[in-house]
């Protein structure tokens, strides 16, 4: 539906859509779809000559001065941290090669000039000519170019980028930069280059984990190479799932964002440790007490802070995201393996607690499978409560300056968190209503959008709904001013 819109509209407005998308790392169609969820709420009012189109516009993303013509306020608006920048995108040979179609338009949207190589087995899942559609290029494959080697090419690509993105980087691709082998354009390029490298891993759930690709990684962590992904879903093949996916490219787009962002940071030197998603307490080897958090708001924390400058330390429980570029994340599954890793990082400047801890667990696990058996009916678990780790860091000897905790609610919002807040010893207390809100609608636990009050000693500060990244950008906002008082 939105797409259908885009196409009809006029090229003036549709230019302007397409900046205003990309200022707000936003798809064109999503930012499409706020200007009308506004519009259908009655918020901007009636839209129709292009003077209205014009305050419309301005009130969704901000005032642009007196009013001009669309064409003027296209060129008024700033670009963004991308305008202008070179990004070498290494394509690697996999299924998820399509993906990155979708992340060249995605760059250039946001005025990224964009040149590609790939591989000889990427050809074989996307072409060169949609490729060069998409980035306006000539699209390199080949080492022994007489065109293109005729000033040593694949030095010249390496060192004119102001940064190189390998997406979908496979196993062989790792393997090669960790081992230092270069025996095509792609791994040669990636050998010659000066500048800093982001890889988005892309393979089976065996692949990577393999201790092969999992020593290789290792490797090229030390050496400096930046890592976005993978995500945990289902795969291409048959019957398979796990870690693998590669990142969607819009997070790829923010990582790319966050490497190239050379702006003062306001939380550099802080040490910020976040917790994020559910826990998972096994009552056997199959089964466990789980919930609905998904880990997208704690990771779009985790990522907003260290966009800010922070050296974040994210803890997360079992999610099906990939971990934020530029963090680093520690993976456990039960409340006790999550208090341990979190006792262990302190201290720190401040903490971020996010994620849906089980409040119980079974008091023991069974070694085998519970079976079920004819005439005894279900068996019978004995619960004990887990460790709150929010009050035992807020309470602990090594307190963080800065205590933020979430209240995840269904009733009482405002009265619950306030009691959170006493008793846990937080500075203050993001609140949200989780009411699952039926079956059209995930709710706010596993959806993309989120609706929380900022409870203090000082009152009750209500935001507007808005999307997760929003609310994490608002967020580090508030932490990074809350911090600029406290001495490092």
């Amino acid at each position: 539906m939105a797409s259908i819109t885009i196409r009809n509209l006029d090229d003036e407005v549709k230019d302007l859509l397409r900046r205003l998308a990309a200022e707000n790392d936003r798809s064109m169609e999503e930012q499409a779809r706020v200007m009308i969820r506004a519009a259908v709420e009655g918020r901007l009012g009636p839209i129709g000559r292009i003077d209205q189109i014009e305050k419309t516009l301005r009130e969704l993303t901000g005032s642009y001065g007196p009013t001009t013509p669309i064409a003027a306020i296209s060129n008024q608006m700033p670009r963004g941290i991308l305008s202008g920048k070179r990004i070498l995108l290494i394509i690697g040979g996999g299924i998820a090669a399509y993906k990155s179609l979708d992340l060249i338009r995605r760059l250039r949207e946001r005025g990224a000039l964009v040149r590609v190589v790939m591989t000889s087995a990427a050809q074989e899942f996307v072409t060169t000519l949609s490729v060069g559609a998409l980035s306006a290029d000539h699209v390199f494959t080949e080492l022994f170019d007489r065109q293109d080697e005729h000033d040593v090419g694949h030095i010249r690509l390496s060192r004119e980028a102001d940064l190189v993105v390998v997406a979908p980087a496979t196993a062989d691709l790792m393997a090669k930069l960790a081992n230092g082998h270069a025996n095509d354009l792609a791994s040669t390029v990636l050998i010659a280059t000066d500048k800093q490298v982001l890889m988005a891993p892309a393979m089976n759930p065996r692949m990577w984990s393999h201790p092969a690709t999992r020593r290789n990684r290792a490797t090229l962590q030390e050496d400096g190479i930046a890592f976005i992904g993978p995500a945990k879903g289902e795969m291409a093949e048959s019957n398979e799932a796990g870690e693998g996916r590669m990142t969607e490219p819009l997070e790829i787009v923010a990582a790319i964002k966050a490497l190239l962002d050379i702006s003062p940071k306001p939380l550099s030197g802080r040490k910020i440790i976040v917790t994020s998603g559910p826990t998972h307490e096994p009552i056997d080897p199959v089964r466990y007490i789980a919930n609905r958090s998904s880990g997208k708001q704690g990771h779009a924390i985790a990522a907003a802070l260290a966009r800010l400058g922070a050296d974040v330390r994210l803890v997360s429980g079992p999610v099906g995201i990939a971990d934020p570029a530029e963090v680093t994340t520690l993976h456990v599954e039960t409340a006790n393996e999550m208090k341990d890793a979190v006792e262990q990082l302190l201290p720190a400047d401040a903490a971020v607690f996010v994620a849906a801890v089980a409040d119980w667990r079974s008091e023991t696990s069974a070694g085998e499978k519970i079976k079920k058996v004819a005439g005894e009916g279900p068996p019978v678990l004995r619960m004990i409560e887990n460790p709150d780790i929010l009050a035992g860091v807020g309470h602990h000897r090594q307190r963080p300056s800065l205590v933020v905790g979430f209240a995840a609610e269904t009733q009482d919002l405002v009265r619950n968190a306030e009691a959170k807040l006493k008793k846990k010893g937080a500075d203050f207390i993001v609140a949200n209503d989780v009411s699952h809100e039926g079956a059209e609608s995930p709710g706010v636990m596993g959806g993309d959008r989120n609706k929380v009050r900022i409870v203090s000693k000082a009152g009750v500060d209500e935001w507007p709904e808005m999307s997760k990244d929003e609310v994490a950008a608002r967020l580090a906002a508030v932490i990074a001013e809350r911090l600029k008082t406290i001495v490092v």
